[in-house]
C-alpha cells in the first residue's frame, strides 16, 4: 500500500480547489486517480461543500416522501454489507456499500436505490481493490438506518424498527433481493441418479444467504416464509450461517423476483 505524507495532501488539495483537474494532480504527484477523487471529496465534505451536505429534508423528521421500494432493497444491501461511518473529520455521516467489481449491474442498482431514497445527496464510487464502495452523503442517516451502531453487525442486536416493519411487509421481495444480492447467490448443484438402470447427471438451482448475524439471517427467513418460499438451515461446522432454498417452486419464485447477481 502507497502512503502519502500530509504535505503532499494538503498540496493536492490546495491545486484542487483552485481548479485543477483531478487527473493533472494525480499526474503530477504519481498519486492514483482514485486517490485524488478521494482527497477532493473528503475536502469538500469537510468544509460543507459536498454535495447532499444540506440534506433539505428527511422522511423521517420532515415526513419527505420515501420511495419504499428502494428503501427495502437498500436496506437489504445495508445489512449484508454496508455500514455507516461517521468519521470525526466530516461534518457529515456517509452510507457504504461495498459492491464487488464482477457484479455491475448489482453495483448499478444500488447507486439508483441511493438515488432514489436520497434523491436531493450526490452519490459517488470510490474504488477499492476488486471492488467499489457505493456511497451518499446525509445528515439523515441515522434516522433512516436506526441499525447503525458500535462493533460488528453479527455482535449487537438487529431488529427493524416498526415503520421499517411496515415498509419490508409492503415490499418484501426488494428486501429479500437486497439481502441476496449482498450476502447470497445463486448457483447450479448437480448429483447423479439412476434412470432406468442408467447413472445420470441431473442439475437443479438453488439460492444459498449466508451471514454470521442470527438476527439478520431471522429476518431473511421471516420474510421469505411471508412471501411463501421453503428454506433450510445448513450448518457450516456447528454454526447455522447458512440459509438454502432449493425446492423448485421457491427457486421458481426467487427466479421470477431475484435471479442471478450480474
Amino acid at each position: 500500500m502507497n502512503f502519502h505524507s500530509t504535505e503532499v495532501r494538503q498540496e493536492a488539495v490546495t491545486l484542487l480547489r483552485n481548479g485543477t483537474r483531478n487527473a493533472d494532480v494525480a499526474r503530477q504527484f504519481n498519486v492514483p486517480l482514485g486517490t485524488v477523487s478521494y482527497w477532493k471529496h473528503m475536502d469538500r465534505a469537510k468544509r460543507g461543500e459536498c454535495p447532499g451536505s444540506h440534506d433539505p429534508k428527511c422522511p423521517r423528521c420532515d415526513g419527505r416522501e420515501l420511495d419504499e421500494g428502494a428503501y427495502s432493497y437498500l436496506l437489504g444491501l445495508y445489512l449484508g454489507d454496508g455500514h455507516v461511518s461517521h468519521y470525526s473529520e466530516h461534518r457529515v455521516p456517509n452510507l457504504m456499500i461495498t459492491c464487488a467489481e464482477s457484479w455491475p449491474g448489482l453495483m448499478d442498482e444500488c447507486e439508483q436505490a441511493m438515488r432514489a431514497v436520497f434523491p436531493d445527496n450526490s452519490v459517488c464510487r470510490v474504488r477499492r481493490t476488486g471492488c467499489r464502495n457505493v456511497k451518499v452523503y446525509s445528515k439523515h442517516l441515522h434516522c433512516l438506518f436506526p441499525q447503525h451502531g458500535p462493533g460488528k453487525k453479527h455482535e449487537r442486536l438487529i431488529t427493524l424498527v416498526p415503520w421499517q416493519e411496515v415498509i419490508v411487509d409492503a415490499h418484501p421481495w426488494e428486501f429479500i433481493r437486497g439481502l441476496i444480492h449482498s450476502d447470497g447467490c445463486r448457483i447450479t448443484n448437480w448429483t447423479k441418479k439412476t434412470v432406468g438402470g442408467e447413472r445420470k447427471r441431473y442439475e437443479y438451482p438453488r439460492y444459498f444467504f449466508a451471514n454470521k448475524s442470527d438476527d439478520i439471517r431471522k429476518l431473511f427467513t421471516n420474510t421469505l416464509d411471508k412471501v411463501g418460499v421453503e428454506w433450510t438451515t445448513l450448518a457450516r461446522g456447528s454454526d447455522p450461517f447458512n440459509i438454502s432454498i432449493a425446492r423448485k417452486a421457491s427457486v421458481a419464485l426467487l427466479d421470477t423476483h431475484v435471479g442471478p447477481k450480474y
